[in-house]
């Protein structure tokens, strides 16, 4: 009978994720996926940014934070609009994120994104919202 362990190692990670890519590869082109990283930086202080990536033609944003000093000022539709810039540049014409009911649903909504999905209770007492948008080209 196998043995199932429970593990850290990142070897193992990278292993099972290169045989899913393998097996997907069969079916669909590479993901040339490609980091998609923004810093907004007052002198040497970082005051907002933005982590994500492009695959398939599509913008994923994986993390984005903007200092509460600096919200509600701009700074955040001006990182998003570059990071949806770029995104462009590099042929996507589509962009999804998640986010929670404690964060920025509503910023998201008034930029164009629109919720296709929740899961309720995550984390307990809270919605998880998943957003995608059709990015315009310019």
């Amino acid at each position: 009978m196998e043995e199932i362990e429970v593990t850290q190692s990142e070897e193992a990670a990278d292993f099972i994720r290169t045989r899913l890519s393998e097996y997907n590869n069969q079916f669909v082109p590479p993901d040339n996926h490609a980091r998609l990283i923004l810093v907004a930086r007052r002198d040497d202080d970082i005051i907002g940014g933005l982590v994500g990536g492009t695959y398939w033609n599509w913008l994923y944003i994986e993390w984005f934070w903007v200092h509460e000093s600096e919200r509600r000022n701009g700074l955040g539709t001006r990182l998003l609009a570059k990071a949806e810039q770029g995104a462009i540049q590099r042929g996507c014409r589509n962009a999804h994120l998640e986010t929670h009911d404690f964060q920025s649903l509503d910023f998201y909504q008034r930029r164009g994104y629109s919720i296709f999905g929740e899961l309720e209770d995550l984390p307990q007492g809270h919605t998880k919202f998943y957003l995608h948008k059709h990015l315009a080209r310019s």
